[in-house]
């Protein structure tokens, strides 16, 4: 087959089209709202039940059978004085505690599971509802058992999809009691209603634009370029490179973005070269952010004094620890620890 190259102005445009459209994609304003519920098995350090609420990445509240109240987190749901609501809402997770537990142990039941499980087990629930500028609804339900996913909910053929072969019997057992209907009025309508109402609560916290303070530097003249971006908000964003004014994704390692204590976030790209590769080139860190009107485009590096290296690394090692902090109150879907025979 013959090989066309496109010419370059063409080349160009389509380059410049594609970057739009990526950005309108990245930083189009869709609001979601996600609960994990988590049950554990008696007998370990962890509440039997827990449950984290969160609204665009944010964690709105936590509940867990230890304490037995739904502790709100954000600031703009403290400020909230809808008391009826949220009374609802804890009733409503009393509610789900009853059904995750019933259905631990049901699905230990069905993977005949009850006469050896000396061991922990766990079943999370995720449900999540999201919503376009446009109008736009959709809704996922997921179930997973001892830290793997376990059944989805298909809301286009109303059935449960079983990725392994033990959850067949949870799945079928589910379906026939016709409650899919149910969970695709929930999660298109109900959920919908309920982050609708978060979202004008905590609007002026949410579609708040916060651009980032961006850094290049080094520990040392042989070690990696770093790209940090630090204090932004939404956290959407976009960290590129480019060797003499071209694009470059070779030995380009994107980190997580992770949270900041402040409620912003942070996110560094690091580049790897030779001494010789950053002498004889320049190098060009670029940041996209909502708040930018254009694109940040950072060439001038240094190197980081001993006092400065300590302060990125404790800076890097706090905001990893409030992930994990995070994870450990359930933000993620705690996965048992194995244990010898376990």
């Amino acid at each position: 087959m013959l090989h066309h190259q496109q010419p370059e102005p063409e080349r160009a445009h389509s380059m410049v089209l594609l970057s739009f459209m990526l950005m309108v994609f990245i930083f189009a304003a869709t609001h979601y709202l996600q609960f994990l519920l988590t049950g554990v098995t008696p007998g370990t350090s962890f509440p039997e039940f827990s449950a984290v609420g969160q609204l665009d990445g944010e964690q709105g509240g936590y509940y867990d059978s230890t304490i037995r109240t739904v502790i709100l987190k954000a600031d703009w749901v403290k400020k909230s004085k809808d008391t009826e609501h949220w009374k609802m809402m804890t009733q409503r997770i009393f509610e789900d505690q009853q059904l995750v537990m019933e259905r631990l142990g049901n699905i230990m039941n069905e993977l005949k599971e009850m006469s050896f499980c000396a061991g922990v087990h766990t079943v999370q629930w995720v449900y999540r509802c999201e919503l376009d500028d446009d109008g736009s609804k959709r809704g996922y339900m997921q179930c997973g058992y001892d830290g793997e996913d376990f059944l989805s909910l298909d809301l286009n053929s109303l059935s449960w999809i079983a990725p392994v072969p033990q959850a067949l019997i949870t799945k079928h057992k589910w379906e026939e009691t016709g409650h899919v209907l149910f969970q695709k009025h929930f999660l298109l309508n109900e959920c919908i209603g309920w982050l609708q109402k978060y979202v004008e609560y905590g609007r002026s916290t949410l579609e708040r634009k916060v651009p980032p303070e961006v850094s290049l530097f080094q520990k040392d003249s042989s070690f990696p370029v770093v790209c940090h971006a630090t204090g932004f908000f939404p956290k959407a964003v976009m960290i590129s490179w480019q060797k003499n004014g071209e694009e470059l994704n070779e030995d380009v390692e994107l980190r997580e973005t992770v949270p900041n204590q402040d409620g912003t976030f942070q996110k560094r790209s690091i580049l790897t070269l030779s001494p010789e590769e950053l002498k004889n080139n320049k190098y060009t860190c670029v940041v996209q952010h909502e708040g930018f009107k254009k694109k940040l485009q950072v060439s001038d590096r240094r190197v980081l004094s001993d006092d400065e290296s300590v302060g990125i690394i404790v800076g890097a090692a706090m905001a990893i620890l409030l992930l994990v902090t995070m994870a450990c109150a359930g933000v993620f879907i705690w996965k048992k620890k194995t244990t010898s025979g376990g």
